[in-house]
């Protein structure tokens, strides 16, 4: 089982030691991370490049350091990569880079990773392989039409393994959704896109862990998870403040930061 506390807590310290921006999406994405690998997703902790893997990509890449959490967990990159986290020569970036173990796609132009998603779903279909493609989304991305291209596509494919989540955490970079373009109402509009959609809280672990676990409801179509998060969560003081999409954190940010999270 992965806490959420401890990886917010790696979140915090990557964020600081490359004084990172986008804090605040990585953190609202801590419980979906944590519930698809802390059991709903298949993986080899030894390998990560293990062939029968279910695979992950992350859509909006900006929200990395989230998996790069799980990744410490996991043993999968160690503290000199956190402390050495944007450093010039390190392997870790700002986006998810898929050279680095356990990144499936280079992403961070948002409306890319879920077209490159329905295209693994879509090849695993072909091979009938019983592998699932799990896409992050966030909720401002869904603004690109490529992603309902997308979605068409993996409904009229019926990409049964293929799970759509959106971290719908109400911001993008320049303000609210609901006020720069909403993309609401999110579970009518996946249903309408021939979809099998649940919403839930997605800062609520258990909640989670059951709306993304498999169905075995014979439905053959693709799946979405609307899960409502927090921008910022687990931090007072950034919680829903969309300026840390941009804020770095400072030496004293990160004591107050830790100090939260002890």
């Amino acid at each position: 089982m992965f806490e959420a506390r401890v990886l917010r807590r790696h979140i915090v310290e990557l964020a600081y030691r490359g004084r990172s921006a986008h804090l605040g999406c990585a953190l609202s994405l801590v419980e979906i991370c944590a519930a698809l690998y802390g059991g709903v997703m298949r993986y080899d902790r030894d390998n990560p490049s293990a062939p029968d893997r279910d695979l992950l990509v992350l859509s909006k890449g900006h929200g990395v350091m989230a998996l790069y959490a799980c990744f410490r967990e996991l043993g999968w990159i160690t503290d000199d990569d956190v402390r050495g986290y944007l450093h010039n020569g390190t392997r870790l970036r700002g986006l998810s880079e898929s050279d680095v173990p356990g990144c499936e796609v280079s992403s961070g132009s948002l409306g890319h990773g879920l077209p490159v998603a329905v295209g693994m779903a879509y090849g695993i279909a072909r091979l009938h392989s019983d592998r699932r493609v799990w896409c992050i989304v966030g909720d401002g991305e869904m603004n690109e039409g490529s992603m309902w291209e997308a979605m068409l596509f993996a409904a009229h494919h019926r990409l049964e393994k293929l799970t759509v989540i959106v971290d719908a955490n109400g911001f993008q970079a320049m303000g609210r959704t609901d006020e720069v373009l909403s993309t609401e109402p999110l579970v009518a509009k996946f249903e309408a896109f021939g979809f099998a959609t649940v919403e839930c809280d997605g800062h609520d672990l258990p909640a989670l862990t059951a709306a993304l676990a498999p169905q075995d409801d014979h439905r053959l179509a693709p799946r979405a998870v609307i899960a409502r998060t927090v921008k910022g969560q687990g931090l007072s003081f950034a919680a829903a403040d969309n300026r840390w999409h941009y804020i770095r954190l400072d030496e004293a940010a990160r004591a107050a930061a830790l100090e939260e999270l002890r």
